[in-house]
């Protein structure tokens, strides 16, 4: 069970000391977005060259961003652990996951919440994590959607018949009242930005979190 806090939620004008309160998680996820798969601007790959230097942690870069296929082998290249491409923008995204792991990362394939699942399930082996988005991307703070639990389940499912270690991995509005409903429908990474930022001491706000979904691990 891994918890990947959003620095969404962080100070963008101290990102080295946001990304050390949270040096006891597991990765650190970084929203890239281009303003045009999603509305809304965050940062790109020379912000993310700089967090890579100075990160406790892994970094797993999730791209909101339109052409994938041009721009996310960079980040893995870069020295990203784990990155992360929207279905819904990839135009072939077999070859960009294998680019991916190519260049040394974790390939993940992420979906908005009015994409199924299905159409993507024969992805599966060329992949190493799923997000299922628990909210419409493009901003944090926002409200879990509950609708997306049964394509979690759906995901976990599809990669038990698989066999092979595929995370699932749920974003949007997860936090203590939420991560336990994630991981009873099989999540297994958390990605929490309120959650851990919104907290006096973020650290603490990880340790909560996680030992919540142990608690409901499968």
């Amino acid at each position: 069970m891994l918890i990947s806090p959003s620095i969404l939620s962080a100070d963008f004008a101290n990102l080295e000391a946001e990304l050390k309160r949270i040096a006891n998680a597991d990765w650190a996820h970084v929203d890239v977005m281009d303003n045009h798969f999603v509305p809304n601007l965050t940062l790109g790959l020379p912000v993310v060259e700089a967090l890579l230097q100075v990160s406790p942690v892994p970094i797993d870069a999730h791209l909101m961003i339109e052409d994938p296929d041009r721009w996310a082998p960079g980040y893995a290249e870069a020295g990203c652990g784990s990155v992360t491409f929207h279905v819904e923008a990839a135009r072939d995204p077999r070859t960009l996951a294998r680019a991916i792991r190519a260049a040394g990362a974790r390939a993940a394939m992420a979906l908005k919440p009015g994409t199924p699942f299905a159409p993507y399930a024969d992805l599966l082996p060329e992949l190493d994590m799923v997000l299922v988005m628990t909210v419409e991307p493009g901003f944090g703070g926002q409200s879990f959607l509950a609708d997306q639990l049964p394509k979690v389940r759906e995901v976990r499912e599809a990669v038990r018949r698989h066999g092979g270690e595929i995370w699932v991995q749920v974003d949007g509005g997860v936090g203590s009242d939420t991560l336990e409903r994630c991981a009873d429908a099989g999540a297994d990474v958390f990605v929490a930005g309120s959650a851990v930022y919104g907290a006096p001491d973020a650290a603490a706000a990880v340790e909560r979190l996680r030992a919540l979904a142990q608690r409901h691990a499968h």
